[in-house]
């Protein structure tokens, strides 16, 4: 087993990160509806917003129209900004509506907007009053995805977070017992041929019973208390952590689960923490790390001694950044993130080189002159800027598709890799 990849840390300090303050281009946390609408598999997104809202969404998640999608808009119009319609109203006839129509709806959310908050909508109380309505064939849940509030990930955060509530006023749910009394939770939205081979992993190394939050359906969410252990699959979940900590459960600190070194090191975290002899941990994760491996090295030639300029929008900056720097060579110029949380990213910058420059926040005016200064080969940003950055010559790499695209994992990393060499490739094709 010599032949797993150990991890070692920068010997030198944290990289220093530093703040910055100034106009901001992101998507807000509605996107975010996008992926956990494919995960929860009886819930409904309804957006309480305006049409611009459910053109965002639609145009980003690519539905016809003659399409049964599991999220929808109700409108937001003239007469509900001006108080001449009684808001609440609207919505009671607008869910009727919806579960009439889709009896296999089980958990409704209601998606705050930026029109909702402008008219004072309370949505909290709406979902209560239609929760006690419609109890207990569907449950009612609100959480808010405006632009005001949130950067385009943090949509799944409030809403994990509004789950977690959920689970605390259940919390009599016995939790189910793995080894040394202590239960499991993944935290973070999974595609689910990702969390199948971490289950396979997991069980390989004696742990059968992982529970993933969220789960593929609304009876599958997990029990939480001061049992429970979990893991954060993503790096933007902050108050769904604290909510989770809140009902006595531990988070297992480990770097995240992007490329061989991240996983390799996110699932000795859990192996140390449940007491996994280290020779079975290393037999369970030997040959699907050996696979990573060899997927990254085909594209670590188009990429090594490259440089890259991460513009803050996902808060996936930083481990992937770790991972393009340490794993396929490239350098970084710049490295920001919308908000930095210093205690969920500790493992991450302990693996990064001591002069990283990290941003946190945006001022897109600055940060654009750095760009041009430094000429990087390629610019990780949101899509605001990408194409304004093309037009200027640089090759760019939408983030949203860092979050659209499964990349968790040993069988994702290679796809991983290829997210950033593609466009390298298809410039000099181009060019050619």
């Amino acid at each position: 087993m010599n032949n797993v990849v150990p991890i070692h840390p920068s010997k030198e300090a944290h990289p220093a990160i530093r703040q910055e303050r100034g106009q901001r281009e992101v998507f807000c946390g509605l996107t975010g509806i996008i992926w956990l609408h494919r995960k929860i598999q009886d819930a409904f997104f309804l957006v309480i917003g305006s049409r611009t809202c459910a053109h965002l969404i639609q145009s980003a998640a690519g539905v016809m129209i003659f399409a049964e999608p599991r999220f929808g808009t109700a409108i937001i119009d003239d007469r509900d900004l001006s108080g001449l319609a009684d808001a609440n109203e609207e919505l009671d006839r607008v869910v009727a509506q919806l579960l009439r129509r889709r009896k296999d709806i089980k958990t409704l959310f209601l998606v705050g907007s930026c029109p909702s908050e402008v008219i004072k909508l309370d949505l909290s109380r709406a979902a209560q009053r239609l929760s006690k309505q419609y109890n207990p064939g569907v449950k009612v849940l609100n959480y808010s995805g405006s632009g005001i509030e949130t950067t385009f990930t943090q949509g799944e955060d409030a809403c994990l977070a509004s789950l977690v509530d959920d689970i605390a006023s259940h919390k009599d749910t016995p939790a189910l017992p793995l080894p040394e009394g202590k239960s499991l939770v993944v935290v973070g939205t999974l595609a689910d041929v990702v969390e199948d081979q971490m289950q396979r992993i997991f069980k390989d190394m004696g742990i059968a019973d992982v529970q993933f939050f969220p789960g593929r359906h609304s009876n599958a969410m997990p029990s939480i208390n001061a049992n429970t252990v979990f893991l954060l699959a993503q790096p933007f979940l902050a108050d769904t952590a604290k909510k989770i900590e809140a009902l006595g459960a531990k988070r297992i600190p480990a770097p995240f689960p992007l490329g061989v070194e991240g996983t390799s090191a996110w699932f000795e975290a859990a192996a140390e923490e449940l007491q996994v002899p280290r020779a079975v941990y290393e037999k369970a994760i030997f040959a699907p790390q050996q696979r990573a491996q060899i997927a990254i090295a085909k594209h670590r030639k188009q990429l090594e001694n490259k440089k890259i300029f991460f513009f803050p929008d996902s808060q996936l900056e930083i481990p992937l950044a770790r991972f393009l720097s340490r794993e396929l060579g490239m350098t970084l110029c710049e490295v920001g993130s919308p908000y930095v949380h210093r205690q969920h990213l500790a493992k991450e910058l302990e693996l990064l080189a001591k002069d990283t420059v990290i941003v946190e926040g945006q001022n897109v005016e600055d940060q654009i002159d750095r760009c041009d200064q430094m000429k990087p080969d390629l610019v990780v940003c949101g899509l605001g800027l990408a194409n304004p950055l093309e037009a200027k010559g640089y090759t760019t790499k939408w983030s949203i598709e860092l979050v659209f695209t499964p990349i968790q994992g040993f069988d994702q990393a290679g796809d991983l890799a290829e997210l950033f060499s593609r466009p390298l490739t298809r410039k000099e094709k181009i060019a050619a």
